[in-house]
């Protein structure tokens, strides 16, 4: 899976990710890699999301591993739960970081149309990492969302909303939970062969 044929697609949440913010790092380092742009950074609605992820997906017919944070994370989830099995296929895994939990109380009235978040198993491989101080999700929120979506879990300590304001800019940490994931994809490919 490491080569050049396939595309990391970016996955920003509420308010997009700034220059540095560790997925703008991450679209500067990783070959093949795109942003997916909203119309709407500041009010974001599910739909259109969910529409431009899709775009972004069926732009080009290489295999793609999402790279999501935040709303991005539960965008995908929304996704994944409408999408066409063509634009399914072509998704190889998603790392989804600091999920953020839309059904929280106090979350920001901008995010409630995100709700309710799906409960489906996602149809490809995936990893969500967390934090256990991340105000946009508790631990058991977290922990759950990964069991419904039949992601693996992982939990850092202390990390908060795993941005730039938490000192998460680089995020160098975090490839080791991409390779992780695409392990687990290379790992499915040869099953499946």
């Amino acid at each position: 899976m490491r080569n050049e044929s396939v595309r990391y697609l970016i996955i920003p949440g509420w308010q997009g990710s700034p220059d540095n913010h560790w997925q703008s790092h991450w679209q500067r380092t990783l070959p093949n890699s795109a942003r997916v742009e909203q119309r709407d950074w500041l009010t974001p609605l599910c739909q259109d999301w969910v529409k431009a992820l899709d775009t972004a997906i069926a732009a080009e017919p290489d295999p793609v591993i999402l790279i999501a944070h935040s709303l991005g994370c539960i965008t995908v989830a929304h996704w994944a739960e409408q999408a066409a099995a063509g634009l399914l296929g072509r998704v190889r895994g998603a790392l989804l970081v600091a999920p953020a939990d839309v059904e929280r109380p106090g979350c920001a009235p901008a995010l409630r149309n995100f709700s309710p978040i799906p409960q489906s198993a996602l149809p490809f491989p995936s990893q969500v990492v967390s934090s256990d101080n991340d105000p946009a999700v508790s631990v058991p929120r977290a922990l759950h969302m990964a069991q419904q979506w039949g992601a693996e879990a992982g939990l850092l300590t202390g990390a908060g909303h795993i941005n730039v304001k938490s000192g998460h800019e680089c995020w160098e940490q975090g490839f080791a939970y991409l390779y992780r994931l695409q392990g687990r994809i290379e790992q499915r490919a040869l099953r499946r062969a």
